[in-house]
């Protein structure tokens, strides 16, 4: 090995060694053979491409990717961050507030797991699995959701191109879509029949509890006696947001139990106070609900607070943090993870539903369907149920 590639790799040592530290790996196993087998194959790797490579290697974009494909191997909201992104977090400066209404996580490429109602990228048809494969002409084959996220910001009114495969990878569709601001919090209610009362969770923020409560007040005093609380296509806000609507319905028991390295769990209960909607309720989940909404329905489901009707949820409940390395670059790390009321992991493994209804499935550019399967289900389920 060369003394400049010897030097390349003693430097980039160190974040590995940090990055593994942080995982409690070395901690645990430091004097396994293994462990010293792992890091002289990583030492033997860049070798081999110094020495043997048919072009000079660039080795500081070799460790990049070896970077990038250390966090990617976790789960798809870690991330590697350099030094300037983790400038950019710590200046703890807002995101650019115009936006398309998509969320994102990571499968080969950044793939859609919602398209908000009524925002740029649902009006162009981009539905919930739809994969990304570039946006502003730059491939996401290697960018993080970290990454997608920011990349699909902007000055409202600012616009961005959105390359999509769904289906066939060989027919990609390109759209272009106009930034527009995106709302805090989006809870809308209507009668969908004789008795049931229907509220539309489409972005969960620090309001959203109350606003759902309001809803449900209001459709009360309509007649309703019954509900259906959907939640489909709903992946932003924070846990303790979706912890919130939660503690409405459920008035005792556990609402989610947190994970932290090393099997450390602490049980996030109901309180006094909580479980003020008594109302028998249907809960309406797909593969686009994640994060605050699928806390929500684990917990309903958990305390047989409600059925689940539609797809099996997509597995996303995990808190993330940055965590520096000795060069100033960054892990995006989830450090801890959410477990349903019964201790059963919730993060990457999703809610099968109580009754599976699949949404039809839609060409690109098709029109959208005119009936809703899944919510027709939850009313028949409803129909069944002794009201309060």
């Amino acid at each position: 090995m060369s003394s400049r590639t010897r030097v390349l790799v003693m430097s980039i040592s160190a974040p590995v060694i940090a990055f593994a530290i942080v995982g409690g790996f070395l901690g645990r196993v430091m004097a396994r053979e293994d462990t010293y087998q792992h890091l002289k194959i990583f030492d033997d790797v860049v070798s081999l491409i110094s020495s043997n490579y048919v072009e000079d290697a660039d080795i500081d974009k070799v460790m990049k990717g070896a970077m990038h494909g250390l966090a990617d191997s976790l789960d798809p909201d870690s991330a590697y961050l350099t030094p300037a992104q983790v400038k950019q977090v710590e200046s703890g400066a807002a995101l650019a507030p115009g936006g398309v209404g998509l969320e994102l996580t990571r499968q080969y490429y950044l793939r859609v797991i919602d398209a908000l109602d009524n925002y740029p990228a649902a009006k162009a048809g981009l539905r919930t699995g739809d994969y990304i494969r570039a946006i502003n002409e730059m491939p996401t084959r290697d960018m993080s959701v970290w990454e997608g996220v920011r990349a699909l910001r902007g000055a409202p009114g600012s616009k961005v191109s959105i390359t999509i495969i769904r289906g066939n990878a060989n027919d990609p569709h390109v759209v272009e879509l106009t930034r527009e601001t995106e709302p805090a919090s989006v809870v809308t209610g209507k009668m969908a029949g004789t008795g049931i009362g229907y509220v539309r969770v489409a972005v969960i923020g620090p309001n959203t509890a109350a606003q759902v409560k309001s809803q449900i007040a209001e459709l009360t005093k309509s007649g309703a006696s019954k509900l259906v609380i959907d939640v489909r296509r709903a992946s932003n806000g924070t846990i303790d947001e979706g912890l919130a609507i939660a503690r409405l319905f459920v008035g005792k028991g556990t609402l989610a139990i947190r994970e932290a390295k090393g099997g450390a769990r602490e049980t996030i209960a109901a309180a006094a106070g909580d479980g003020a909607v008594t109302l028998p309720t249907v809960v309406l989940v797909d593969t686009g609900t994640s994060g605050a909404s699928e806390i929500f329905a684990s917990a309903m489901v958990g305390n047989q607070r409600a059925d689940l009707i539609g797809e099996h949820t997509i597995g996303r409940a995990a808190s993330q943090k940055l965590v520096r390395l000795p060069d100033g670059a960054g892990l995006w790390l989830s450090t801890s993870r959410y477990l349903t009321p019964k201790g059963d992991p919730l993060h990457e493994k999703g809610l099968e539903p109580t009754v599976p209804v699949d949404d039809p499935d839609i060409e690109f550019g098709a029109p959208a369907p005119t009936t809703d399967p899944i919510l027709e289900k939850a009313i028949e389920r409803l129909a069944e149920k002794k009201a309060a």
